[in-house]
């Protein structure tokens, strides 16, 4: 245990990658310390407990942890709820850590009894909407800061102040924060060596100082080992606020681990490797937990730091507690001068991250998608950002769940769907398919769907069609008894086209219902990835077009 754990063969990778993750890690974890409303120091001590000790005991070996822009908006509504209780931040602490660590102690105990096997049920529209709300919520809170001033904690509260936003606003802390923008958009089209949020950071904060401008900064930032505040944990903890601990606690829990399991993915694409989910959750756990302790913010995987770690090389748990080490180092070196830093560069900081975390794609292709799935992604979307984060996915997943169960039983008692969904792990070949089938078979694979593709089999699909054999040239999916496909659906099909089709699989279409045919050519799956001659009504005249390539030496 203690070789894996400790795994020294690519110390030079793991240096390098875990060192470059820790520089893009410092500015965010700032920012998002003091969008919290607990501070930049908060920030960098929830960085530096997560991304050590996630990485430690996690089940991802190039990930990277940290504070994050969803985990972060949570916290802030905490941060905002609990002073409405308690009537001042000082005498909310309490109730505010107790939170981010039963959070974490929730996360523990969902990777104990494989909670992770259960997220993958969470309709896309769902999580399109919620992540959509939670960029929007980073925009909306990060304007007044971005113009100097102080600002409300809620987007309604931020939305009914605007009037003074035009009217007394700060100029210099105006052009700082543009000149952050600017340098994070442009920098890249230079080099990517160097990390744009870094430089942003360093040049707008450097141009602020020398020039002399009032603009509100960051202030003292405490260096050397935080304090425990195990004290501070248990004080003004009174009845009221019990509601309040449990459901901050659960929302964060449920989101820290959607968003470490989403990142653990990705690291397994880029690495080749698999992770495991319920090991991620308890380091996730033990990491939130431990920052909760020292007055940190919590954190989950981090998509950029993650990815940034892998491109420089990490390939073990190492590079992730280097990325942590750094940033300690960090903490004990340079706090006085992360003082000087303006709010409105961190604010130029945090208003391009909003602007990623929202879902583009599903926001694009909003009329596209069936409209239950519309219906869902805005309704979420709409309660995250200005209602109850918690509500918002439970409202979400109970429509979507409501409105599939509609539409299923409305195609059942037309006789459309089979009274059974056919496995596809012990798969046979149906009769018009034995004769080709036993000519071809190390070659051609054939699927057979059978009932609605929606959320709830998604990513079951997406797991056997990943284990398919690589001497596999040729994938035929036979959609004969697929009546409905739900948002989930495409854009599971459309991993699956273009993961296949990098392995040099080609992918062939078979007796597509209306309403998938409709969908799929709805958003560009079938003309972008999916040519039409590569769809067919029948399976003979599939085999025909196999045997007719297959003879002439042609690629299918």
């Amino acid at each position: 245990m203690a070789s894996k754990l400790f795994d020294f063969s690519n110390i030079k990778g793991d240096f390098t990658g875990g060192l470059v993750a820790g520089v893009v890690a410092l500015p965010l974890a700032l920012a998002f310390g003091v969008q919290s409303g607990l501070g930049a120091t908060a920030g960098l001590y929830g960085a530096i407990m997560v991304g050590i000790f996630a990485a430690l005991f996690g089940g991802t070996q190039t990930q990277a942890s940290g504070p994050t822009g969803p985990m972060t908006v949570v916290a802030a509504a905490l941060v905002a709820a609990a002073i409405e209780i308690t009537g001042s931040l000082e005498a909310a602490m309490g109730i505010i850590l107790l939170s981010f660590l039963f959070g974490g102690l929730l996360q523990i105990v969902f990777g104990l009894i494989n909670i992770a096997g259960y997220v993958k049920y969470f309709p896309y529209s769902v999580v399109s909407g919620f992540m959509s709300g939670v960029g929007l919520i980073i925009i909306i809170l990060q304007l007044f800061p971005f113009a100097g001033l102080t600002s409300a904690k809620s987007t309604i509260s931020v939305i009914q102040d605007f009037p003074r936003l035009f009217n007394d606003f700060n100029v210099y802390a105006l052009a700082l924060g543009a000149l952050t923008i600017v340098i994070y958009y442009v920098f890249p089209l230079i080099t990517k060596a160097i990390p744009s949020a870094l430089v942003a950071l360093v040049v707008a904060a450097l141009a602020g100082y020398l020039l002399g401008w009032d603009v509100p900064i960051i202030g003292e930032i405490p260096s050397g080992i935080p304090n425990l505040q195990i004290g501070t944990m248990f004080s003004n903890i009174v009845p009221e606020s019990y509601p309040i601990i449990i459901e901050y606690a659960a929302v964060l829990a449920v989101l820290g681990s959607i968003d470490s399991l989403l990142t653990s993915v990705i690291a397994d694409n880029m690495t080749k490797t698999k992770h495991n989910s319920n090991r991620e959750l308890i380091g996730q756990g033990i990491g939130n937990m431990l920052a909760a302790i020292f007055g940190g913010i919590p954190g989950a995987g981090a998509t950029k730091g993650t990815v940034v770690n892998i491109n420089g090389g990490g390939k073990t748990r190492l590079s992730g507690i280097i990325h942590g080490l750094f940033l300690l180092a960090v903490l004990f070196g340079l706090g006085s001068l992360a003082a000087y830093i303006p709010l409105s560069v961190l604010a130029g900081l945090l208003i391009p991250i909003g602007f990623k975390i929202i879902d583009i794609k599903g926001l694009k292709h909003l009329f596209r998608v069936p409209k239950a799935d519309a219906v869902v992604l805005i309704l979420v979307l709409l309660v995250t950002t200005f209602g109850s984060l918690i509500q918002a996915v439970g409202i979400g997943v109970a429509l979507a769940s409501i409105l599939f169960m509609k539409k299923a039983s409305d195609l059942g008692e037309k006789g459309i769907i089979s009274e059974k969904m056919e496995s596809l792990e012990d798969e046979k070949p149906w009769q018009d398919e034995l004769p080709f089938y036993n000519s071809f078979k190390d070659q051609i694979l054939i699927k057979h769907l059978n009932g609605p593709l929606f959320f709830g089999f998604t990513a079951h699909l997406k797991t056997q069609i990943a284990l398919i054999d690589p001497k596999i040239k040729v994938l035929i999916i036979r959609m004969d008894k697929v009546p409905l496909i739900d948002q989930s659906g495409l854009y599971a099909l459309e991993d699956i086209v273009f993961d296949l089709e990098k392995r040099g699989v080609q992918v062939l279409f078979v007796n597509l219902q209306e309403q998938p045919l409709d969908k799929l050519k709805s958003i560009d799956i079938i003309a972008d990835l999916v040519a039409e001659e590569h769809l067919f009504k029948n399976i003979s005249d599939a085999f025909a077009y196999i045997k007719a390539k297959f003879k002439k030496g042609e690629d299918i």
